[in-house]
């Protein structure tokens, strides 16, 4: 189960790392490649791609460091919690059907660490 829950997170933190990144420093990119980020401030995206580098960061860190390992499911929630926000505030309404399938996967995978993840190592 450890390295199930290891590839998971390693899978979601390089997911949500790349997109954060190109959320928060590369805004004319993000602009280019998502439809949603064209009608989206420089403060949005932002906001957007700091809160997706840290959640990223929160799924590794606590557990490779052993510091504040309980850490790593909330960074987790926090993640899901984002999907859902984009789901329901910026994929349905704009009927951007194509992007439900994506956030219901990291969803899963976000909720498989949250139910999963009290491993020590």
């Amino acid at each position: 189960m450890n390295i199930a829950l290891w590839s998971v997170q390693g899978l979601l933190a390089a997911m949500f790392g790349l997109a954060g990144f190109t959320h928060g420093f590369q805004m004319e990119k993000a602009r280019a490649q998502l439809a949603w980020a064209k009608d989206a401030s420089d403060a949005l995206l932002r906001f957007v791609g700091t809160a997706e580098n840290l959640g990223a960061l929160g799924l590794i860190l606590p557990m490779v460091t052993g510091i504040l390992p309980w850490l790593t499911p909330w960074a987790a929630i926090g993640l899901a919690i984002i999907q859902i926000l984009a789901l329901f505030t910026v994929h349905l309404p704009r009927k951007e059907y194509i992007a439900i399938p994506i956030n219901g996967a990291l969803m899963a995978l976000g909720t498989f660490l949250i139910t999963n993840s009290n491993h020590k190592e």
